[in-house]
């Protein structure tokens, strides 16, 4: 018995010893790890908190273009809308609270709190209205409550491949907000905040490679470069897991904003293309059909068009995400912001 102590205490020393080693060497990483690069924005104080915004184009009596992005998506990775529409209008992008080179904040990501913080942005950063708002992913039912709450500041939306507010309900993989899975989620995100805050996700980028995708496709080197200042950081991982926190809240509030009139509505997604068989029957072992699930997913997409009666969907070659980072499919977009734009001043 006497032995069998000993073992455990000695396994035991060794393992703490090990855990301490790696605190250490991860603390060592982020305290003389290489220099962030600068913000290519600016960082705007709107009230207990800084949030990153940047502007390009001129401003002028043209309508703003503000972009909302994705869960976890920084500003950086909507370079290219940006750079094909600066010469044409001004156009805003910027982090909510913890992405990016934003500065973290206490308050809920509900996406009422977001809208208004947005909207306080754009007031202390001197962007006037009208705007139109372009929204990705999780953004699009972020600028849906945006434009509910400013109708009078809105005169166009535009929808990058945006989350239903009935995804929950109609696509079984996601798991429901009480449920042991979604909570675990949320967790993880916290539990690897931890992690970044003690330098140990820089670490396991190091040897091993990043646990968050880092390199978009179509995004050029200087611009995918930089996401490194920000993905192994735990007030961005944090603030990833609060944005999930309250992504059931988001929908279904976000499901109420039905009826935007003949407010000029355009959707954006990408074609339903083949699947890798490999691919397939993995998901398929994980109890996920991909193929009945993208079904359901294009037909939400041609859903969101019903939101208005001045609407249209378009289909682009890639995927959830490349639809905007490939600059031949952003070229597509921006050609639709800007006959809007001409439509607008006529």
């Amino acid at each position: 018995m006497r032995i069998i102590l000993k073992v455990l205490k000695w396994i035991g020393l060794s393992i703490a010893s090990l855990l301490l080693l790696i605190i250490m060497a991860g603390l060592c990483l982020r305290m003389f790890g290489p220099e962030p690069h600068e913000p290519l924005g600016k960082l705007v104080d709107i009230g207990d908190f800084k949030l990153h915004i940047n502007s390009t184009g001129e401003k002028n009596e043209k309508p703003t273009l503000i972009i909302e992005g994705g869960s976890g998506m920084a500003s950086e990775y909507y370079h290219w809308l940006s750079e094909g529409l600066k010469d044409s209008m001004r156009v805003v992008r910027y982090d909510r609270a913890g992405i990016g080179y934003s500065d973290a904040s206490n308050t809920t990501r509900d996406p009422e709190t977001i809208a208004r913080e947005l909207h306080t942005l754009l007031e202390k950063a001197g962007e006037l209205p009208p705007y139109i708002m372009v929204g990705h992913s999780l953004g699009g039912p972020y600028i849906r409550v945006f434009t509910e709450l400013y109708p009078n500041e809105v005169v166009g939306m535009f929808l990058l491949d945006s989350t239903h507010p009935d995804r929950v309900a109609r696509i079984p993989s996601i798991p429901k907000k009480s449920s042991l899975k979604s909570k675990s989620i949320v967790w993880m995100y916290n539990f690897q905040g931890v992690l970044g805050d003690l330098g140990i996700m820089m670490l396991y980028d190091k040897f091993t490679g990043p646990i968050l995708q880092r390199e978009m496709e179509g995004l050029p080197d200087e611009i995918n470069n930089r996401t490194i200042d920000f993905l192994n950081d735990g007030k961005y991982i944090r603030a990833i897991g609060k944005e999930i926190e309250q992504y059931h809240t988001t929908l279904e509030r976000a499901g109420k904003t039905n009826d935007f009139g003949s407010l000029p509505l355009r959707v954006f997604t990408d074609a339903i293309g083949e699947i890798p068989e490999e691919v397939y029957k993995e998901y398929l072992e994980r109890g996920i059909d991909l193929r009945k699930t993208q079904i359901k997913s294009m037909k939400m997409q041609e859903e969101l068009i019903n939101l208005s009666t001045n609407s249209k969907l378009t289909l682009i070659e890639g995927n959830h995400i490349s639809i905007f980072t490939k600059k031949e499919n952003a070229d597509i977009i921006c050609k639709e912001i800007i006959q809007l734009l001409g439509e607008l001043e006529d």
